[in-house]
Order: C-alpha cells, then sequence, then structure tokens
C-alpha cells in the first residue's frame, strides 16, 4: 500500500470521525432544545417551583447554580493556581513531587458522587453545616482542585522557558516574573481551563444532592449561605425521578433546555474573549 493511499485513508477516517461527533452533538442539541424550548418563559425562568400545582418556575434553582459556582470558584481558584504555580515553578522534581502530580491526576478521574460522600460526611455532619449552599460549594470546590491544579501547571511551562530567563536576567524577582511575564501569557490556557470547571460544576448534581440538599429558600435571591441550595441540575434529577406535579416532564424537559443554554451561553461569553486575546498575544510574539 502507497503512501498516498495511507493518506487518503487516514484522511477519510478523519473527517468521518468529525462528521459522526458533529451528527452526535446536533442530535443531542435538537432533541434536548426541542423538547424544552416551548416550555421557557420569562415565568418559567424567574417563577419560583411548584411541589403540587402545575406551572411552576426555576428561578431560584437557577439562582443557586451561579451562587454555588462562584463560591466554589472563590475557594478553589486561589489554591488550584498557587499549587500549580508551585508544581510548575519552585517544586523540584523529585520522588515527592512526582507522587503528588500522580495523586492529582488520580483525584480529577474520582467519580463526582465519590466526592459528594466525602462532602456529606465532612461538611454536613462533622462541620455542622447540614444540607447548605456552603456545603455543596466547598464540596464542588474540591471537585475543581485536580483540574485547576493540573491546567495551571501546564499552562504556565506552555510559556517558553526564555520569558522566565529573560525576566529573571532584567533583574524581576520570582513573584515579579510570575505575576507580570508567566501568568499574563498563561492567561489565555487558564482561562480556557477555568471554563471547563466552571461548566462542569454547572452541571453537577450528584455532589449538590448530598450537600446543597433538594429545597431552596422563599426568598429570592437569598445569599445566605447556610441557606439549602437546590440548583437546576439537582432539580432536573429531582422532578424527573420523584416529583408529584402533574407537569413534571414538562418542566424536566425546560430545565434540561435552560441548563443546556446557560452552559453554552457560559463557555462562549467566557470562550471567544479567550481566543481574542490568545490571538492577539500570539501576533504580538
Amino acid at each position: 500500500m502507497t503512501s498516498k493511499v495511507t493518506d487518503r485513508i487516514a484522511t477519510a477516517f478523519f473527517w468521518a470521525s468529525g462528521a459522526v461527533i458533529i451528527a452526535i452533538l446536533a442530535w443531542f442539541l435538537v432533541r434536548i432544545l426541542g423538547d424544552g424550548l416551548p416550555m421557557l418563559s420569562w415565568n418559567f425562568i424567574t417563577g419560583r417551583p411548584s411541589e403540587i400545582d402545575a406551572g411552576g418556575g426555576v428561578g431560584p434553582q437557577l439562582f443557586n447554580s451561579f451562587y454555588i459556582l462562584f463560591l466554589s470558584l472563590l475557594f478553589s481558584l486561589p489554591i488550584g493556581i498557587g499549587a500549580g504555580i508551585y508544581l510548575a515553578v519552585y517544586a523540584k522534581k523529585s520522588a515527592f513531587t512526582d507522587f503528588i502530580r500522580v495523586s492529582v491526576e488520580a483525584l480529577s478521574s474520582v467519580p463526582s458522587i465519590v466526592f459528594g460522600l466525602f462532602g456529606f460526611l465532612l461538611f454536613v455532619n462533622w462541620f455542622g453545616l447540614k444540607y447548605s449552599i456552603i456545603g455543596g460549594a466547598a464540596t464542588l470546590s474540591l471537585l475543581n482542585l485536580p483540574v485547576l491544579v493540573r491546567v495551571t501547571e501546564e499552562s504556565i511551562r506552555s510559556v517558553p522557558e526564555s520569558y522566565w530567563e529573560a525576566s529573571l536576567a532584567l533583574g524581576s524577582t520570582r513573584w515579579q516574573a510570575i505575576r507580570k511575564v508567566l501568568l499574563p501569557s498563561a492567561m489565555p490556557s487558564l482561562i480556557t481551563g477555568i471554563t471547563l470547571v466552571a461548566g462542569r460544576a454547572l452541571g453537577e448534581s450528584a455532589i449538590l444532592i448530598y450537600t446543597a440538599g433538594l429545597s431552596v429558600s422563599r426568598i429570592l435571591p437569598d445569599f445566605n449561605p447556610l441557606a439549602m441550595g437546590e440548583t437546576l441540575a439537582t432539580h432536573l434529577w429531582y422532578v424527573q425521578s420523584e416529583a408529584i406535579v402533574p407537569d413534571a416532564k414538562q418542566i424536566a424537559q425546560g430545565s434540561a433546555a435552560l441548563l443546556l443554554l446557560v452552559v453554552l451561553a457560559f463557555n462562549l461569553l467566557i470562550g471567544i474573549p479567550s481566543r481574542i486575546l490568545q490571538k492577539k498575544l500570539s501576533g504580538g510574539k
């Protein structure tokens, strides 16, 4: 078999693989949005849920989704980025640092329900937070940490070493070089990683069922971190499996479509500026 034939076969295979992935994604979007978009209205998006009567909304759940996401990133970003910088810049190669990296990679593959059970034991029971927004956010931050550490380390290492050496040669301290050279250069990759983490957190349900609960406050918006914090993802699970409202199926379809639109919008709003920034930095090189 000649190299040209092999090249054509490989090209056809890759094109077919891409087409299959696009077709699956298109079917996924059409199926969920086709069933759920007719349910979306201002009253549904901002209204309060109903336990018995039809016509309830998902306003508190939508608010809790973003509130818990914000708190979880508030906890995990400083620690995750700091640990990634330590591994990329300060940590010397040794058996101990290799063990840390292996441990971080292992934690990133742990099922979310395991984190949920751990958060239930630690925050709900041991710390006495009960089912609360703060307990759910703290547990969700544990899920985010391994990914943030790896993303930060790889982003820092992707910056050409000449940048670091030139900064130190000009008299910068390590912290000045990190703050003014490494982090700005690695920012597009960091933003992409944070966006993926945030998108995963928005759709997380197993962790929050065990830590944030399946109920919402009567106050909207309720910023009390000790209040129960059912999110849109957990509400979707609840109405699909245990709800007794007569329009549970329609609420589940609307919640699924809204959750999908929120995740897509969140990724686009952060991902597009990140790509623009990356192109500007590449053009400046």
